[in-house]
């Protein structure tokens, strides 16, 4: 099962963003995987579409969502550029003049999850990519 979580994740982040021809092999993102608790799926989507109108405020990308169709137990995977310190306080002022306490934000989140997870990555790039980034080619 848990393999099965991490091939989709995987899977989806390497669909979440187009390749450039030479990808920047130290560009971070964060995939996230998210058990929504029974009921709560339509909220959760409405406090994650509130996140990503905090986002545009702040001139930050929004995360790309996945939606489960069929498989393993996840809801939602969505894969967000990880963000600078400057960015997160960005947010943070956006999210304060729309009257939003950004910093309940995982409070708030857990009302509508059993769980979730979050991962760093490195990427989107290829597999030659990589080997020369880590000195194997």
């Amino acid at each position: 099962m848990r393999f099965i979580t991490l091939t989709a994740a995987a899977a989806a982040l390497a669909m979440a963003f187009a390749a450039p021809a030479s990808a920047q092999p130290n560009d971070k993102a964060i995939v996230s995987i998210y058990h929504c608790a029974p009921g709560q799926q339509g909220d959760f989507l409405k406090w994650l579409d509130q996140q990503d109108r905090i986002s545009a405020a702040a001139g930050i990308a929004k995360g790309q969502l996945y939606a489960h169709t069929d498989g393993d137990s996840w809801d939602y995977v969505v894969i967000y550029p990880a963000n600078t310190p400057a960015q997160d306080d960005a947010f943070d002022a956006a999210g304060k003049k729309m009257g939003i306490n950004t910093k309940r934000g995982g409070l708030e989140l857990r009302k509508y999850l059993a769980s979730h997870t979050d991962t760093f990555v490195r990427g989107p790039m290829t597999a030659a990519e990589y080997l020369a980034f880590v000195g194997e080619k």
